[in-house]
């Protein structure tokens, strides 16, 4: 497949969006005008920024029909179920976005760009007030109203409550912070879930449900879920002194380790160096978790360890910043789902693209039969 968004070289351990080198837009830019670069293939100017960010702000407007159906779930349950939740109640509070419901078959058939445009930007903000209140009901509180002047990365912590005790905004600190991190979560290339999400697409259903197909890929063990399993495995750790014995258990293949590895990268993942710096600024500002101190050790004899550097399994930039996440105020069980929306701009660009510049036909891979022959049956004769 062929796309003009992002690409990642796994020898050379680099990553560029559109034409702009991941350190350039890291250090000098904003999430929203990465994920204007993303989509529309260009840094937006200042008035057009402004412009998205309105056009964001407008949606961050939760469906009572999306409330209530999150609001029913216990307060434990797996946050990814109460997103798959969130995504088909709001579906279903618009029936005209879905061609099907609407008879409007070539809804999302690319002839339209308006429409591609608005439905990817409502898409955005849906995503993020599901994700918010997923973590409201998770806190048994009530989501907060967004402000409309306030940049996407503050009102997602703003309608999560995730705000200064005094002020009740959420803290400039944290805002920058997160918006460097997004950053370098955008996009990357065909993941599966960007793929799962196209697959579904490729029918020409409406981009909401087919987040469903994202969320649900990225929840796998394999993918965004390994952040997950990988720090359940440093909490039964606990301390770096019992990683020598989890290490050899690891190459005597009792135990996978998760967090490690990449498809892709057969050197270091070219976004852990920011990442690391942002864990030494939290560290600086005292804001450390103790569990850090496990994952270092292990990244220590890892990348000294033949099995692992033959192996070129070097640490996962989304462990290190599940991390960042906690040193900001995170709870790990939300970790996931943010991860899972800072990557919409990402996919709503490979979205935009397929619609809009390729024409993308309905995806349906060949099979090839490896089973036996047609055998020839007796008719049944009965007893």
């Amino acid at each position: 497949m062929k796309s003009r968004i992002t690409y990642v070289d796994g020898v050379k351990g680099t990553i560029q969006y559109r034409m702009y080198t991941i350190e350039d837009l890291f250090k000098h830019h904003d999430f929203e005008e990465v994920a204007h670069l993303l989509i529309w293939g260009a840094l937006p100017s200042l008035e057009r920024k402004l412009a998205l960010r309105t056009e964001l702000n407008e949606g961050l407007k939760a469906p009572t029909l999306v409330t209530e159906a999150i609001g029913k779930f216990p307060s434990d349950a797996p946050p990814y179920s109460m997103v798959l939740a969130g995504l088909a109640a709001y579906a279903a509070s618009d029936p005209s976005s879905n061609p099907t419901a609407a008879n409007r078959p070539g809804m999302y058939q690319g002839d339209d760009v308006g429409v591609i445009d608005k439905s990817l930007v409502r898409t955005i903000s849906s995503m993020a007030v599901i994700v918010a209140l997923t973590y409201c009901r998770q806190r048994n509180r009530v989501i907060t109203a967004p402000d409309p002047q306030a940049s996407f990365v503050c009102n997602v912590l703003l309608m999560m409550g995730f705000v200064d005790e005094e002020t009740k905004k959420p803290k400039p600190t944290v805002v920058e912070s997160l918006e460097r991190l997004w950053i370098l979560y955008c996009d990357h290339e065909m993941t599966n879930s960007t793929a799962a999400f196209l697959h579904v697409a490729s029918t020409l259903a409406d981009p909401i449900s087919c987040c469903s197909a994202y969320v649900v890929s990225g929840n796998g063990p394999l993918h965004a879920g390994a952040v997950d399993l990988a720090y359940k495995a440093l909490v039964q750790l606990g301390t770096p002194d019992k990683v020598p014995e989890m290490i050899a258990d690891v190459k005597a293949k009792k135990y996978r380790l998760f967090g490690y590895g990449h498809r892709i990268y057969r050197t270091v993942d070219p976004r852990t160096k920011f990442i690391k710096a942002m864990l030494k600024e939290s560290k600086d500002h005292g804001r450390q978790n103790p569990l850090l101190a496990v994952a270092l050790e292990i990244d220590r004899i890892a990348s000294t360890d033949p099995y692992f550097t033959l192996r070129n399994l070097q640490a996962n930039a989304d462990l290190y910043g599940s991390f960042v996440y906690m040193a900001l105020g995170f709870e790990s069980d939300i970790i996931a789902a943010m991860m899972m929306l800072s990557r919409m701009p990402g996919v709503m660009a490979h979205w935009r693209e397929t619609r809009v510049e390729q024409q993308c036909r309905l995806w349906r891979p060949q099979q090839v039969y490896i089973g036996c022959d047609a055998q020839d049956i007796s008719p049944c004769k009965g007893y």
